[in-house]
């Protein structure tokens, strides 16, 4: 494809950096042919002088982004009005069978689950997921997981932000073909940019995108730190688990401790207010738990999907109920969908 001869600075830097739009996907930085971006504080900053090629523009999923483009790419349709969280082709409540994958994960464990049904039978030999830093507790890094256990590690949810994006370079280094990536909205979208824009040295190896439900994202060194160390006065090292149900859930192994969701979103990342997509509407199966206990709400959106979910399911490894009992979950799933797209009205 050829490429508009734009300069980062015209583009990404002028209208996404400078206007507090840039999510730190890291799309820009890895794509670059000439490595003058490096991916530093969750931004792109330029390092040397731009080459002026244009190709960081057309990965950016926040620079002439069209929504319409991307659905007529994904899914060869537009979406109804009635289609308020995307289009899909089926809802359902999931959850793994596997105690191991169940235990390790944050709720259902679907997400898991596929990934290592995928792994065993040879659909995908690696899966793009966030990891988490040895030094640093809950900080999340990208990482290109090839093994159960790296995968099975890698279980849980992250509420800080992990640029998995850039794990892709790993992905050609590694001699990885079929990969799975596992994202919150704004790496799906990230990828569909890249795809649309012809960027396949990077989104080949892709054979199917698993998004993460998202309402935001929090910044580690404030939350964690000033929030939760020096306000609650809890040693994040003592911190097992942290989970959102309406209200952050700090588990210690003394007990749980609560913190309002108002209060923590005091330390949301800026650039979250300017996300249209609760529900990863992009991907080829999206989940999140919408307050369900044990078990993962799972939108199976494209035939890829449906095929993968469709024989891990009749595999028996994972175990499914229908969705549309869960009117609870189903009302939270629209509101939080609705309320993220009033973003494009303002």
């Amino acid at each position: 494809m050829d490429y508009d001869k734009v300069s980062f600075e015209d583009t990404l830097a002028k209208n996404v950096l400078a206007t507090g739009k840039c999510v730190g996907c890291g799309a820009c930085v890895l794509v670059c042919p000439f490595n003058c971006l490096e991916y530093v504080k969750e931004k792109p900053s330029l390092v040397k002088k731009c080459e002026i090629c244009g190709v960081c523009a057309q990965a950016c999923p926040k620079y002439n982004w069209s929504w319409s483009e991307a659905e007529n790419f994904v899914f060869n349709k537009k979406r109804s009005i009635e289609e308020k969280f995307g289009i899909y082709r089926r809802l359902v409540v999931a959850k793994a069978k596997d105690g191991r994958i169940f235990e390790a994960s944050q709720n259902g464990g679907i997400v898991t689950a596929l990934l290592l049904f995928a792994l065993k039978n040879r659909l995908i030999d690696g899966a793009i997921v966030s990891g988490t830093s040895k030094q640093k507790p809950f900080l999340p890094i990208p990482k290109l997981a090839t093994t159960f256990k790296e995968i099975l590690e890698c279980a849980g949810t992250r509420y800080f932000y992990s640029p998995n994006v850039l794990a892709l370079a790993q992905v050609d280094k590694q001699k990885k073909v079929n990969v799975a990536f596992v994202g919150t909205p704004c790496h799906i979208n990230a990828i569909r940019r890249m795809q649309i824009s012809s960027l396949k040295e990077y989104t080949s190896p892709l054979k199917i995108l698993i998004g993460l439900m998202c309402s935001e994202c929090f910044t580690y060194e404030d939350f964690l730190n000033k929030q939760i160390q020096q306000k609650l006065g809890l040693n994040s090292q003592k911190i097992k688990k942290i989970s959102i149900k309406g209200k952050v859930l700090l588990t210690t192994e003394s007990g749980t401790k609560i913190l309002s969701l108002n209060e923590a979103r005091k330390y949301a990342r800026k650039s979250c207010y300017f996300c249209c997509d609760f529900s990863s509407e992009l991907a080829d199966i999206s989940a999140g738990d919408l307050g369900l206990h044990g078990w993962t709400f799972t939108i199976i959106r494209t035939d890829k999907g449906e095929e993968l979910f469709s024989r891990a399911e009749k595999a028996g490894v994972i175990k499914t109920r229908k969705a549309d009992r869960e009117m609870d979950a189903l009302k939270l799933l629209n509101k939080l969908s609705e309320k993220k797209k009033r973003v494009l009205t303002k």
